[in-house]
């Protein structure tokens, strides 16, 4: 193989991790550690040195990675050896995943866990599961079952991740000894730490960022801790019930279109399909700031109706918060006529609570798609903030400043994800709909 030349400065957990050869690893901390790069550079590293290396790189949606891991990796890591004609690109095909082709025979795959299928049909010596408390404790073990390369005298499955819920099956694997679980800290990362333990400029910047959150996100991204939010309104939640694969969706079931207006804080639109049984589904999403409602307008038919032609059933009614000016701007661009949202919070939450418990036959009447987000707001991400109605639901909690009564009224704050499906549940289960207005 040509000469290749790799910069990187391993520390505290990283350097551990690029030693570590247990069968299962997970680094874990707050935002900005430096987790994912360290499990990407050793991925690199070591198909560099063998030639019969085969690595894959996951995560629970393929979308999110191709926006967050994938361009971490194509620019901070093989950039120099894709220039050099060491790497080179395979976009797959029917018959081969998608991944990074090294010029000694050494591959990496990459892929998502909602299609699985070619990703799954190959065998490998080491996995990288990027941002691994998405996946379900399935997919972890389904992963664990293509180690059987023989690229290398050992094999692992390796994940790098913020902290979630203390009673996240990952944590849990770690407390029962099945997992190592190394911890990762700001003083990890060079780009935002000096080796003296100063901040860099990079690193005062994003500090700032990060002593800027609140609530559980605080605890979580700024302090590393595997914490649950006090006061947590939708406590029934449970990823491994609630979050489905979008192919349950079906072409015959009603469909609606609910939106929550905004510009700084996010515009919220939000697909939802309705099964015979009266079940609701959010099968896609855009959520999204800094945008002007007739370019979301234009959006939204170019992923509908492209060409001016409708691929997907149209919505029974498109819902929409109460701002009479982003509405009739709405209706103008989408040609479609909209409903005003029931905006009673307390209602609205006790209905959808009631949503995600267990019907009679023991599933909930409320479901979310994994790879429901249309594209990540990279702002959003930058700014450490929800990018998606999933994200926000774990730090969607009660009001408790002195002088509110508890379990009155939510926190305003990260919460237009919620605001949206909320405002679609009471259309169906509050009765009534208020102030229609049709185009003429």
């Amino acid at each position: 193989m040509t000469n290749t030349v790799v910069r990187y400065e391993p520390r505290g957990a990283a350097a551990e991790l690029f030693r570590a050869r247990d069968p299962e690893l997970c680094i874990v901390g707050a935002a900005g550690t430096g987790k994912s790069l360290a499990c990407l550079y050793r991925m690199h590293l070591i198909a560099i040195q063998n030639p019969q290396f085969r690595g894959l790189i996951v995560r629970k949606t393929a979308v999110s990675l191709t926006s967050t891991t994938l361009v971490t990796f194509k620019k901070k890591v093989v950039a120099e050896a894709v220039a050099a004609g060491v790497v080179r690109w395979y976009g797959g095909s029917q018959q081969e995943a998608a991944g990074y082709y090294y010029e000694n025979g050494a591959v990496i795959n990459v892929g998502g866990m909602d299609k699985p299928e070619k990703i799954m049909s190959s065998e490998y010596d080491l996995v990288f599961a990027d941002e691994a408390t998405e996946l379900t404790v399935d997919d972890w073990e389904a992963i664990g079952t293509r180690l059987r390369n023989g690229g290398l005298s050992w094999q692992q499955q390796m994940a790098a991740a913020n902290p979630g819920h203390p009673t996240h099956w990952l944590k849990l694997r770690a407390d029962e000894g099945k997992l190592r679980m190394l911890t990762s800290v700001h003083r990890d990362n060079p780009r935002f730490v000096n080796a003296d333990g100063t901040l860099t400029s990079d690193g005062v910047a994003y500090m700032a960022k990060l002593d800027a959150l609140t609530g559980v996100r605080r605890l979580r991204l700024r302090e590393g801790k595997w914490a649950a939010a006090e006061g947590l309104i939708y406590e029934e939640w449970d990823p491994t019930t609630h979050l489905v694969d979008k192919s349950v969706i079906q072409p015959g079931w009603t469909r609606w279109l609910v939106i929550d207006f905004g510009f700084t804080n996010p515009f919220c639109a939000q697909w939802w399909a309705e099964d015979g049984d009266g079940r609701l589904y959010l099968y896609r999403e855009i959520y999204k700031t800094k945008t002007l409602v007739e370019d979301h307008a234009r959006h939204i038919l170019s992923i509908v109706a492209p060409g001016g032609k409708w691929i997907e059933p149209k919505p029974r009614a498109v819902i929409c918060d109460h701002d009479a000016e982003d509405r009739a701007t709405l209706e103008r661009h989408l040609g479609m006529s909209t409903s005003a949202a029931s905006k009673t919070v307390k209602d609205g939450i006790q209905a959808t609570q009631a949503r995600l418990r267990p019907a009679g036959d023991g599933r909930p009447r409320l479901f979310i798609c994994q790879d429901a987000l249309v594209e990540r707001d990279a702002a959003l991400v930058e700014a450490k903030r929800p990018t998606c109605t999933v994200e926000e639901i774990t730090g969607y909690i009660w009001d408790a400043q002195p002088g509110k009564q508890p379990k009155e009224a939510p926190v305003k704050a990260d919460d237009h994800g919620m605001d949206t499906m909320r405002y679609m549940v009471a259309e169906r289960d509050l009765g009534g709909r208020p102030s229609m207005r049709w185009l003429t």
